[in-house]
């Protein structure tokens, strides 16, 4: 497994997992359709909407339909033998804090026909010392309590369990788990 910087090589087995149906957004199926409009748009352009280190981009669409800033990140495809998911990085310069309506640093979607793998794990794994470059001390990775997957993938990645709480409105609502990954 390894974490490619998304390009136009790529780019076609990515639009083939969108269009199968899979979304790189756990809370926004709807994510894949505006994904791929933007790709048939400009192909370049969304590629380098992908790796926005200064928050240039347009405004975050939540789940409840509001939007937010964007904050720094950048996004990396998981690749083994192909297309398997992606992973992404946001943080806020010089802090370890996010802002309520950010439900953690890292955010990852394995498409179906790939997981149960270890991919997800690995991919976490990889993307730590970027983190760690960015200065980040920990990350914050949160989860539903009944998705034992990931609470397994972020295990592996040596995270500890924090707490339970609920997400903020715009995210929907529903209870959380939050996660940390020191990187000292």
């Amino acid at each position: 497994m390894k974490l490619v910087r998304p390009t136009t090589g790529h780019l076609p087995e990515y639009i083939s997992a969108l269009e199968r149906g899979w979304s790189p957004d756990n809370l926004r199926p709807e994510a894949a359709q505006e994904q791929l409009a933007a790709i048939s748009e400009d192909p370049n352009r969304f590629l380098e909407r992908l790796e926005d280190r200064e928050a240039k981009g347009p405004p975050v669409a939540l789940p409840d339909g509001s939007c937010v800033p964007r904050l720094p990140g950048f996004r990396r495809w998981i690749w083994e033998e192909g297309f398997c998911g992606s992973i992404g990085l946001r943080w806020q310069p010089g802090t370890e804090a996010l802002p309520p309506h950010c439900s953690g640093h890292v955010g990852y979607a394995v498409v179906p026909w790939r997981r149960n793998a270890g991919l997800a794990s690995a991919a976490l794994i990889a993307l730590l010392p970027e983190a760690r470059e960015i200065g980040l001390r920990f990350v914050e990775v949160t989860t539903s309590p009944s998705n034992f997957a990931s609470a397994r993938v972020l295990e592996k990645a040596g995270a500890v369990f924090i707490e339970e709480f609920r997400m903020e409105e715009e995210l929907g609502g529903q209870g959380a788990r939050r996660y940390q990954i020191p990187l000292a």
